[in-house]
C-alpha cells in the first residue's frame, strides 16, 4: 500500500513540475493604430471615417450624406476617463422635395372569367 502511495505522490510532483504556474509577460505596450477609409458610389452613398489611438488617447472624425441632402460631420475625442465627447456639424440645407407618386404597376389577373350560357 505504501508503494502505490509513493507512486501517485511521485506522478503528483511530476505533472506540477511539469506545469509551471502562470509566468507574467511584463508590461504590454499601450494600443497605437490608426485607420481610414472612404466611400463615395453612383448610388449617392458618401461616407468616410478617420481614427487613431495613442495609449488612453483617441480622435477621429467620420461624416455621412444624410438623405435630406446634408452632410453629416462628427469630430470626436476619447483621453483617459473622459468618455467620448462629439462635436457634430452639418453642411448645407435639408432639401424636402414634394411628394411624386409614381405610377403602382401590379400583376394582371392570371385567370380567365368563365363563359356565360344564359
Amino acid at each position: 500500500m505504501a508503494q502505490k502511495q509513493i507512486i501517485v505522490l511521485a506522478a503528483l510532483v511530476a505533472v506540477t513540475l511539469a506545469n509551471p504556474a502562470y509566468v507574467n509577460p511584463g508590461p504590454v505596450d499601450p494600443p497605437r493604430y490608426d485607420f481610414n477609409y472612404a466611400v463615395k458610389d453612383f448610388n449617392g452613398n458618401d461616407f468616410g471615417h478617420q481614427e487613431s489611438r495613442d495609449g488612453y488617447n483617441t480622435q477621429g472624425n467620420y461624416y455621412v450624406q444624410l438623405p435630406d441632402g446634408r452632410l453629416e460631420r462628427v469630430n470626436y475625442y476619447v483621453n483617459g476617463d473622459s468618455g467620448f465627447v462629439a462635436q457634430v456639424e452639418y453642411e448645407g440645407e435639408a432639401q424636402y422635395p414634394a411628394y411624386q407618386p409614381s405610377p403602382s404597376y401590379g400583376p394582371s389577373p392570371s385567370y380567365q372569367p368563365e363563359p356565360s350560357y344564359g
